[in-house]
């Protein structure tokens, strides 16, 4: 408490006490009374609901169960940290970068991402970029790239998911004369195409485990081989890897090289389901409404207050990408000035009205989702796309457990 006095630090983390986990708690509250901002990760021996309300109560950001694999303290610091990050405001973007106005929303969890972005982007090491499909990837990479010492050198993007084994070395390593049928002349890979600059491998979670061995051997080695041949070529490359599956998990399951996991996720940015920040829908619609005025040559102002109303309510399963195509398919059935709630798909409307009619009711969604998991709290987290921890709190803020 003396060195928390004079220090503000970023985490505290308060390990197992012989006293219990009560000491903890009231430890962990003196922490939040003195520190309003710090995070609070608390180690515990034994875990239960009512241990997980309690900590909720006291401030505590999360916590994990002692024993633990080094990997999942780790995991859980990066959490808290990346929780702790404080919006950043930007004048302007970088000499001779991209434009950080290209990431669209001023929520803090947006803001925060673009202060990432610049401070990842001026170092040279490896990003994993995390986030649901259509949160905006493949954009974050282009723009860490562009605001990094390498952006005069190419971006060279590769979809893992879409190269099949037989394919993976002659498309990312290249082929020699000669390697085999048809290979009239030498071929240089994707690999190679991006020498001193970066790599995008996009949706690594889907490469099979021949083809992250193959990566890992590119990142250990800084060489590659090219198919039918001995000879070993000099590679100098960034890599920045995509994914929206959790590779941690992945990797505890034995579907996901560790090695490489540790490889990739030196720095890691994450972006949130637009769900998360519906402030930032208004931004998004204008600047999808500016570019489709363009590319039809139409002059729509924007959205009515019931039609806006309605995309609020809406959940956003595809996030960013599935608001741009709802929005083209308003411009490629509609005339009118300004988009109503008329001009909206019909199944599309249909499923603002549930949504509308369980948001009225969170303590009956929450009720349902627990019975239909039957009090899987996991489960029930991820039918509500909330994480455990929001689960918890809106337990203890309706006041239910498994006896009521």
């Amino acid at each position: 408490m003396r060195l928390l006095e004079e220090r503000c630090p970023d985490l505290v983390i308060l390990g197992p006490s012989q006293m219990g986990a009560r000491n903890q708690l009231e430890l962990a509250q003196e922490v939040r009374e003195l520190r309003a901002t710090v995070q609070i990760l608390l180690i515990v021996s034994n875990s239960s609901e009512d241990l997980a309300i309690a900590a909720l109560k006291a401030g505590i950001n999360d916590y994990v169960k002692h024993p633990f694999l080094p990997e999942e303290l780790a995991s859980a610091i990066q959490r808290c940290l990346v929780t702790n990050l404080e919006p950043i405001e930007f004048s302007a973007p970088p000499s001779d970068g991209f434009p950080l106005e290209g990431i669209i929303g001023e929520s803090s969890s947006m803001q925060a991402i673009r202060g990432r972005v610049v401070r990842v982007a001026s170092s040279d090491s490896n990003v994993l970029i995390t986030g649901e499909t259509g949160t905006g990837k493949e954009l974050l990479a282009e723009a860490v790239h562009e605001n990094s010492a390498r952006r005069h050198k190419p971006l060279v993007a590769i979809n893992c998911a879409a190269i099949p084994d037989t394919l993976l070395e002659s498309e990312l390593f290249g082929y020699a004369k000669g390697a085999f049928t048809g290979a009239d002349t030498n071929c240089e890979g994707k690999l190679k195409a991006a020498d001193k600059g970066t790599i995008f491998l996009d949706e690594i979670g889907d490469m099979s485990s021949y083809g992250q061995a193959k990566i890992l051997r590119m990142l250990e080695s800084r060489e590659i081989q090219r198919l039918g041949s001995n000879k070993a070529i000099p590679l100098d490359v960034r890599v920045i890897a995509a994914t929206n599956q959790d590779l941690e998990q992945l990797s505890k399951e034995n579907k996901f090289r560790k090695d490489l996991y540790f490889r990739l996720n030196v720095a890691r940015l994450h972006l949130p389901p637009l769900r998360e920040r519906k402030e930032d829908l208004l931004a998004l619609i204008e600047h999808y409404i500016a570019c489709f005025n363009r590319r039809f040559g139409r002059r729509v102002r924007g959205v009515t207050e019931e039609a806006l109303e309605c995309l609020l309510a809406y959940d956003w399963p595809g996030n960013v990408r599935e608001l741009k195509n709802l929005l083209e398919s308003v411009y490629a059935e509609g005339s009118s000035q300004e988009i109503s709630l008329a001009d909206l798909p019909l199944q599309f409307r249909l499923r603002c009205n549930e949504l509308k009619a369980l948001v009225g009711n969170e303590r009956e969604r929450l009720l349902w989702a627990l019975s239909a998991t039957n009090w899987n709290k996991s489960k029930a987290a991820d039918r509500l796309q909330w994480s455990r921890m929001t689960l918890y709190r809106k337990m203890a803020r309706y006041n239910i457990s498994r006896a009521g």
